[in-house]
């Protein structure tokens, strides 16, 4: 079974008794790490994708659901997690220009809904660039402002930023949904016996990474670009929670709610009733 997932705590933490061959009964994994917005190109590459499960942002699923199918457990939603605007200093957004991740990213599309409703005159330029080099992008002023995710939550500080405005606070604001951010999606040409067997053994695999949580710890640590232990296991806090094991009626609200919002901004294409499920 040829995976592709991110190298983040959270993914690496989910998928490591799977990948390691202790889920009982489950398919081998052959794992590529690759980053998400890879993830969300090779997915958008249909039936010529090489690969039958991948981890992506939530915002592709608009254009991938025909050869996809989202499975319901595995992925990143949650509370008090979502994206941040970081700037040097308080301002307007109002013809700035901002630093993406990506352009096709749930983060980015949270940025848009809230642009939306808190930019009105439209900010001025998007750049996209990658994650690591926004935070001293922003600082050097080479852009006014930085979308960010994941443990930049935890580190912008360090870089002498201000927290503009946080993304997640907007939508559970406005929603009182979870923020959907990360979603595993696999082949519908899989069949729907396979696909509920690959639902089963993630389940197993979050499970066993909760049960023994320090059997994770090497594989997390290897593949975290050096991140520091403490700040390692905050984001697996913050992403590893019941939607992970399962998205339930809170987390398909909140998926269904994204694009039913994003879609009336004409920022994705709008979903059947029958998209979400395999």
């Amino acid at each position: 079974m040829k995976i592709a997932y991110s190298p983040c705590p959270n993914d690496t933490f989910v998928f490591h008794a799977w990948a390691h061959g202790l889920v009982p009964d489950a398919p081998a994994l052959d794992v590529t790490f690759a980053d998400i917005d890879i993830t969300n190109t090779l997915a958008e590459q249909g039936a010529e994708c090489p690969y039958d499960v991948l981890k992506v942002s939530y915002a592709v699923l608009p254009w991938v659901l025909d050869e996809y199918a989202l499975l319901p457990c595995g992925g990143a939603l949650g509370r008090g997690c979502g994206p941040l605007v970081l700037t040097r200093e308080p301002m307007s957004l109002t013809g700035k220009t901002v630093a993406v991740p990506s352009e096709r990213s749930t983060a980015y599309l949270l940025f848009r809904l809230w642009a939306a409703a808190e930019v009105p005159d439209g900010i001025g330029k998007v750049v996209v660039m990658p994650f690591h080099e926004i935070m001293p992008a922003v600082r050097d002023g080479r852009v006014d402002a930085g979308l960010v995710i994941h443990e930049a939550r935890f580190t912008y500080q360090e870089y002498g930023l201000h927290k503009l405005a946080d993304m997640g606070e907007h939508w559970e604001d406005t929603t009182g949904l979870p923020i959907p951010l990360g979603a595993i999606i696999a082949k519908r040409s899989l069949g729907a016996e396979k696909l509920a067997a690959l639902t089963d053994a993630i389940r197993t695999s979050v499970r066993m990474a909760w049960d023994e949580p320090t059997a994770s710890r090497e594989y997390v640590l290897a593949h975290s670009q050096e991140m520091d232990p403490a700040v390692a296991d905050q984001h697996i806090g913050l992403y590893v929670n019941e939607f992970t094991a399962d998205l339930g009626e809170d987390g398909y609200a909140a998926v269904r709610g994204l694009f039913t919002r994003a879609a009336a901004e004409g920022l994705v294409p709008p979903l059947g009733p029958t998209a979400l499920t395999y």
